[in-house]
């Protein structure tokens, strides 16, 4: 005779919170620092380096593909801020969903352009992020430790 094992036992709520607060607090904190590290040249942080980082990397994004200088500028000077405060956001718990909501998409964003200049290893590293994004809107009704629900 076999016997057959007993099936696993269902997560706890306690679990999925636990889940949960793991990947907000991972993607919070990669989130901010992925923004405020746009602020930083040699070591220095000011938003003079942004702007001047941030039009580095416009460039570099337009000359290696089809996108338009001021699509790329558009979005790489708004890039940083948007990261800090969404990181921000995630850390706190203030508006959780939408928060990852918007992340998520900044991410694809990401991918789109590095998409555009053909960097696969950058897309397959963004990829990642999108779907920690993903399975933080599939837990996000877990979340208990929130300054702000929406």
């Amino acid at each position: 005779m076999t016997s057959t094992p007993p099936p696993p036992a269902a997560a706890t709520p306690a679990e999925y919170t636990a889940a949960f607060l793991l990947l907000r607090l991972f993607l919070g904190l990669r989130t901010f620092l992925a923004g405020i590290e746009k602020f930083e040249l040699q070591g220095v942080y000011s938003f003079g380096h942004y702007y001047e980082n941030m039009g580095r990397m416009a460039q570099g994004i337009t000359s290696a593909s089809f996108l338009p200088l001021w699509m790329s500028r558009s979005f790489a000077h708004s890039l940083g801020y948007a990261l800090v405060l969404i990181g921000a956001a995630l850390l706190l718990g203030i508006r959780t969903r939408s928060a990852l909501i918007l992340g998520g998409l900044i991410y694809v964003a990401l991918s789109f352009g590095l998409m555009a200049v053909q960097e696969n290893e950058g897309v397959a590293w963004l990829a990642i992020h999108v779907g920690l994004f993903a399975a933080a809107l599939l837990l996000v009704r877990h979340d208990r430790f929130a300054l702000c629900r929406e």
